[in-house]
Protein backbone atom coordinates (compact mmCIF):
# COMPACT_ATOMS: atom_id res chain seq x y z
CA UNK A 1 0.00 0.00 0.00
CA UNK A 2 1.32 3.45 -0.85
CA UNK A 3 0.20 7.05 -0.98
CA UNK A 4 0.64 9.75 -3.57
CA UNK A 5 2.95 12.04 -1.60
CA UNK A 6 5.21 11.73 1.41
CA UNK A 7 6.45 14.91 3.10
CA UNK A 8 9.96 14.92 4.51
CA UNK A 9 11.55 17.57 6.73
CA UNK A 10 15.10 17.41 8.11
CA UNK A 11 16.82 20.08 10.22
CA UNK A 12 20.32 21.30 9.40
CA UNK A 13 21.83 19.55 12.42
CA UNK A 14 20.31 16.47 14.05
CA UNK A 15 21.56 14.61 17.11
CA UNK A 16 22.12 10.86 17.38
CA UNK A 17 23.50 8.70 20.17
CA UNK A 18 24.21 5.63 18.04
CA UNK A 19 25.38 4.73 14.54
CA UNK A 20 22.32 2.67 13.49
CA UNK A 21 20.05 5.52 12.44
CA UNK A 22 16.47 5.16 11.26
CA UNK A 23 14.77 7.87 9.23
CA UNK A 24 12.47 8.68 12.16
CA UNK A 25 15.58 9.59 14.16
CA UNK A 26 16.56 12.41 11.80
CA UNK A 27 13.42 13.49 9.94
CA UNK A 28 9.82 14.52 10.41
CA UNK A 29 7.77 12.33 8.07
CA UNK A 30 4.12 12.76 7.16
CA UNK A 31 1.89 10.81 4.80
CA UNK A 32 -1.86 10.27 4.51
CA UNK A 33 -1.25 6.54 4.39
CA UNK A 34 -0.09 5.91 7.95
CA UNK A 35 0.98 2.36 7.15
CA UNK A 36 3.42 3.66 4.54
CA UNK A 37 4.51 6.43 6.87
CA UNK A 38 5.33 3.97 9.63
CA UNK A 39 7.27 1.72 7.27
CA UNK A 40 9.30 4.68 5.98
CA UNK A 41 10.12 5.79 9.51
CA UNK A 42 11.90 2.51 10.34
CA UNK A 43 14.03 2.46 7.18
CA UNK A 44 17.73 2.68 7.98
CA UNK A 45 20.01 5.41 6.65
CA UNK A 46 23.32 4.14 5.19
CA UNK A 47 25.88 5.27 7.74
CA UNK A 48 29.10 3.73 6.50
CA UNK A 49 30.94 7.05 6.88
CA UNK A 50 30.14 7.22 10.59
CA UNK A 51 33.17 5.88 12.47
CA UNK A 52 32.43 7.17 15.95
CA UNK A 53 31.41 10.35 17.75
CA UNK A 54 31.60 13.45 15.59
CA UNK A 55 29.77 15.40 12.89
CA UNK A 56 28.99 13.85 9.51
CA UNK A 57 27.50 15.52 6.43
CA UNK A 58 24.67 13.84 4.52
CA UNK A 59 22.45 14.84 1.61
CA UNK A 60 18.67 14.55 1.46
CA UNK A 61 19.30 12.56 -1.74
CA UNK A 62 20.70 9.78 0.46
CA UNK A 63 17.39 9.69 2.33
CA UNK A 64 15.30 9.82 -0.85
CA UNK A 65 17.33 6.97 -2.35
CA UNK A 66 16.61 4.78 0.67
CA UNK A 67 12.88 5.50 0.44
CA UNK A 68 12.66 4.96 -3.32
CA UNK A 69 14.24 1.52 -3.03
CA UNK A 70 11.28 0.38 -0.94
CA UNK A 71 8.60 2.61 -2.49
CA UNK A 72 9.52 3.35 -6.13
CA UNK A 73 6.10 4.86 -6.93
CA UNK A 74 6.01 7.16 -3.95
CA UNK A 75 6.30 10.90 -4.58
CA UNK A 76 8.61 12.53 -2.03
CA UNK A 77 8.37 16.21 -1.19
CA UNK A 78 11.33 17.59 0.74
CA UNK A 79 10.41 20.54 3.00
CA UNK A 80 13.69 20.68 4.92
CA UNK A 81 17.40 21.07 4.27
CA UNK A 82 19.08 19.82 1.11
CA UNK A 83 22.21 18.94 3.10
CA UNK A 84 22.32 18.20 6.80
CA UNK A 85 24.67 17.16 9.59
CA UNK A 86 24.30 14.18 11.89
CA UNK A 87 26.06 14.75 15.20
CA UNK A 88 26.87 11.48 16.94
CA UNK A 89 27.26 12.06 20.66
CA UNK A 90 29.60 10.19 22.98
CA UNK A 91 28.04 7.42 25.03
CA UNK A 92 30.05 8.27 28.13
CA UNK A 93 28.03 10.06 30.80
CA UNK A 94 29.55 12.16 33.54
CA UNK A 95 28.74 11.38 37.16
CA UNK A 96 26.93 13.98 39.27
CA UNK A 97 30.19 15.00 40.93
CA UNK A 98 31.92 15.43 37.56
CA UNK A 99 28.98 17.43 36.18
CA UNK A 100 29.00 19.75 39.21
CA UNK A 101 32.77 20.11 39.02
CA UNK A 102 32.59 20.99 35.32
CA UNK A 103 29.81 23.52 35.96
CA UNK A 104 31.72 25.16 38.81
CA UNK A 105 34.90 25.35 36.70
CA UNK A 106 33.04 27.00 33.81
CA UNK A 107 31.42 29.50 36.22
CA UNK A 108 34.80 30.40 37.72
CA UNK A 109 36.40 30.86 34.30
CA UNK A 110 33.45 32.95 33.08
CA UNK A 111 33.48 35.11 36.22
CA UNK A 112 37.18 35.92 36.17
CA UNK A 113 37.23 36.23 32.38
CA UNK A 114 34.39 38.75 32.44
CA UNK A 115 35.99 40.61 35.35
CA UNK A 116 39.32 40.84 33.51
CA UNK A 117 37.59 42.06 30.33
CA UNK A 118 35.73 44.80 32.22
CA UNK A 119 38.89 45.91 34.04
CA UNK A 120 40.88 45.94 30.79
CA UNK A 121 38.18 48.03 29.11
CA UNK A 122 38.06 50.48 32.03
CA UNK A 123 41.84 50.77 31.94
CA UNK A 124 41.88 51.40 28.18
CA UNK A 125 39.34 54.23 28.35
CA UNK A 126 40.82 55.67 31.57
CA UNK A 127 37.58 55.42 33.50
CA UNK A 128 39.31 56.01 36.86
CA UNK A 129 40.84 59.26 35.67
CA UNK A 130 37.54 60.36 34.15
CA UNK A 131 35.60 59.68 37.36
CA UNK A 132 38.25 61.56 39.34
CA UNK A 133 37.97 64.56 37.07
CA UNK A 134 34.18 64.55 37.19
CA UNK A 135 34.12 64.21 40.98
CA UNK A 136 36.55 67.08 41.43
CA UNK A 137 34.64 69.25 38.94
CA UNK A 138 31.30 68.87 40.73
CA UNK A 139 32.50 68.74 44.37
CA UNK A 140 35.73 70.74 44.27
CA UNK A 141 37.51 67.99 46.19
CA UNK A 142 39.93 65.34 44.89
CA UNK A 143 38.58 61.81 44.54
CA UNK A 144 39.97 59.00 46.69
CA UNK A 145 38.77 56.36 44.17
CA UNK A 146 35.84 55.19 46.29
CA UNK A 147 33.07 57.67 45.61
CA UNK A 148 29.42 57.51 44.60
CA UNK A 149 30.45 57.49 40.94
CA UNK A 150 32.51 54.30 41.27
CA UNK A 151 29.84 52.65 43.43
CA UNK A 152 26.95 53.45 41.06
CA UNK A 153 29.02 52.43 38.03
CA UNK A 154 29.90 49.05 39.58
CA UNK A 155 26.31 48.32 40.58
CA UNK A 156 25.02 49.54 37.21
CA UNK A 157 27.32 47.22 35.24
CA UNK A 158 26.12 44.17 37.20
CA UNK A 159 22.44 45.09 36.97
CA UNK A 160 22.80 45.94 33.29
CA UNK A 161 24.21 42.50 32.49
CA UNK A 162 21.53 40.70 34.49
CA UNK A 163 18.66 42.66 32.95
CA UNK A 164 20.14 42.56 29.44
CA UNK A 165 20.33 38.76 29.50
CA UNK A 166 16.87 38.37 31.11
CA UNK A 167 18.10 36.73 34.31
CA UNK A 168 15.34 38.42 36.31
CA UNK A 169 12.54 37.16 34.07
CA UNK A 170 10.50 34.42 35.76
CA UNK A 171 9.03 33.25 32.47
CA UNK A 172 10.85 33.90 29.24
CA UNK A 173 8.97 34.83 26.12
CA UNK A 174 9.76 32.06 23.63
CA UNK A 175 9.49 34.53 20.74
CA UNK A 176 12.10 36.82 22.33
CA UNK A 177 15.43 34.99 22.79
CA UNK A 178 18.20 36.56 24.81
CA UNK A 179 21.14 38.19 22.97
CA UNK A 180 23.38 35.34 24.15
CA UNK A 181 20.99 32.77 22.66
CA UNK A 182 20.97 34.70 19.38
CA UNK A 183 24.76 34.78 19.22
CA UNK A 184 25.05 31.08 20.07
CA UNK A 185 22.50 30.19 17.40
CA UNK A 186 24.32 32.32 14.84
CA UNK A 187 27.60 30.62 15.73
CA UNK A 188 26.03 27.14 15.42
CA UNK A 189 24.54 28.01 12.03
CA UNK A 190 27.92 29.29 10.78
CA UNK A 191 29.65 26.10 11.96
CA UNK A 192 27.01 23.88 10.31
CA UNK A 193 27.18 25.82 7.05
CA UNK A 194 30.99 25.57 7.00
CA UNK A 195 30.93 21.82 7.64
CA UNK A 196 28.35 21.26 4.88
CA UNK A 197 30.28 23.36 2.35
CA UNK A 198 33.54 21.60 3.24
CA UNK A 199 31.86 18.21 2.86
CA UNK A 200 30.44 19.13 -0.54
CA UNK A 201 33.85 20.31 -1.77
CA UNK A 202 35.47 17.04 -0.74
CA UNK A 203 32.82 15.09 -2.67
CA UNK A 204 33.43 17.19 -5.80
CA UNK A 205 37.16 16.55 -5.83
CA UNK A 206 38.29 13.85 -8.28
Amino acid sequence: MSCDTLYLKIDKNVQADHEHIMLKDIASINCKDKATENRVKVLRLPTEIIKGPGRYVFSVLDVIEVIEKEFPNLEINNLGEADFIITVEKQDKLSDAQSWGKTILVCILAFFGAAFSIMAFNNDVGITTLFGQLYETFTGEPSDGFTLLELSYSVGVGLGILIFFHHFARKKNLSDPTPLEVEMRTYEDDVDTTLIESGNRKEQRP
